[in-house]
């Protein structure tokens, strides 16, 4: 499903004021962004900008959250996540998805006690909302009309960014919705921290909307049940812009909370040439070449059959400059059709040229 909505253009003078707005001078004084969450020397996070867990079914990404907020709760260290929130940036706003009431209060108990906070009080700060029932749409709105009256929010979590779509493989959807990530953290000044399944036969973070997310956030972090033994989560950066982390493991304890493994050690990496990352023609190859590429391909209209079609595109990707072999032209068609660059009718495959990239 293919998101749709009546998008009004801006006016001219509204055009300008944005212009205005997003013009860098070279008077101005600009800051970095605060830095508000660590993995020891590393930044995770900084006000402004969004991060994600990504794990399989049961690597225990929720508890590995938990650590996070309750670092950001206490604004001191928990398992290795130090917190550093401004004094007015201290609420946080954490969004379940997935789960019920009991779940979603099981997971505001352990926050609290991992944060070594009276376990008999509702904490001032935190407020968890759970949104299982409702849908996209209205999650989305629910969580806009919380960040715009809730004062002082620093960080907000999302577990299950999933569900603010309805197709997870919907290109429009998924850049709808980090585009609104993008605008909360920059407009609001706040970390907002996602949480999203891999896919079970790989390790990539699932959907467009995962691919978004690789492309657009500061810091992404696995979680992995350890190989060796199960009852030990792993933590380690796979995407990060500041220093990576040195990987860390957690255990479930008798008190059902998450602990810091002391005696875990990481595997060394092995020495050598690295293994070369499988083709990805959304990353390997800019949108400015497809669509280059795409125009010469289609110059004389529709392509009938798929073995033409896949032909025309070699042909039209080389002389764009981008060479592609037999296997490499089958996954660029597969990409075309899946973001609907390329659709296929009655008539053949035809080029969508106001393609939403």
């Amino acid at each position: 499903m293919e998101y749709k909505e009546n998008i009004r253009k801006m006016l001219p003078d509204e055009l300008a004021a944005c212009i205005e707005e997003s013009t860098i001078h070279m008077s101005d004084q600009y800051t970095s962004s605060p830095e508000v969450l660590r993995v020891g020397e590393a930044v995770i996070g900084t006000l402004g900008n969004f991060s994600a867990s990504i794990g399989k079914a049961k690597s225990k990404k929720t508890f590995n959250v938990s650590a996070i907020v309750a670092s950001a709760l206490s604004n001191d260290e928990v398992l290795r996540y130090n917190a550093d929130f401004p004094s007015d940036k201290r609420n946080i706003l954490y969004i379940d998805t997935e789960q019920g009431r009991h779940h979603c209060q099981k997971v505001l108990k352990r926050i609290v006690r991992l944060a070594d906070l009276p376990i008999d009080m509702e904490p001032e700060n935190l407020k968890i909302l759970a949104l299982r029932k409702y849908t996209p749409e209205e999650r989305l709105d629910i969580v806009e009309y919380a960040l715009n009256t809730i004062p002082n929010i620093g960080l907000v979590i999302i577990d299950g960014i999933r569900d603010f779509v309805y197709d997870i493989n919907s290109p429009s959807e998924a850049t709808r919705i980090i585009s609104k990530l993008m605008q909360w953290t920059e407009d609001l000044q706040i970390h907002i921290h996602t949480i999203l399944h891999q896919n079970k036969n790989d390790e990539h973070a699932r959907g467009h909307i995962g691919t978004e997310l690789n492309n657009k956030a500061e810091s992404i972090m696995q979680v992995e049940v350890n190989r060796e033994d199960k009852s030990i989560s792993i933590v380690e950066a796979v995407h990060i812009r500041d220093k990576e982390f040195e990987p860390f493991a957690f255990r479930i304890n008798e008190e059902a909370l998450p602990e810091l493994v002391e005696s875990y050690a990481p595997k060394e990496k092995k020495v050598g040439r690295p293994k070369k990352e499988p083709f990805d023609p959304y990353k390997d190859i800019s949108e400015t070449v497809h669509r280059k590429a795409l125009e010469l391909t289609f110059a004389n209209g529709d392509i009938s059959g798929y073995e033409q079609v896949r032909e025309a595109l070699q042909n039209g990707y080389a002389n764009a400059g981008y060479k592609l072999s037999y296997n490499k032209s089958v996954d660029v068609l597969k990409f075309l059709t899946n973001k609907r660059m390329v659709v296929k009718e009655k008539n053949g495959y035809h080029f969508m040229p106001d393609f939403h990239y």
